[in-house]
């Protein structure tokens, strides 16, 4: 496994930090002494979506683009 001293680490973050992302774990030393490992976390799997879970339960009105059009009207003065 790859060690940098802090300086460098410091420099090329970035670019250390990818290879990390990338599988390339790394370890910051300070004089020589070993005192962090970076490495990439383990993401989740992204919960499956499930269309149509509410099939049956929720009913539209037939009028539901009409309804309450003249109250509506009446409270805009239309």
């Amino acid at each position: 496994m790859k060690t940098v001293n802090m300086h460098d680490a410091k420099t090329n973050l970035s670019r250390l930090v990818a290879a990390a992302v990338a599988g390339e774990p790394f370890i910051i030393a300070r004089a020589g002494k070993p005192l962090v490992k970076v490495e990439a976390l383990e993401q989740p799997d992204a919960p499956e979506k499930q269309f149509g879970f509410m099939a049956g339960k929720i009913k539209v009105p037939d009028d539901f683009d009409t309804m309450f059009e003249d109250e509506i009207a009446e409270m805009f003065g239309a």
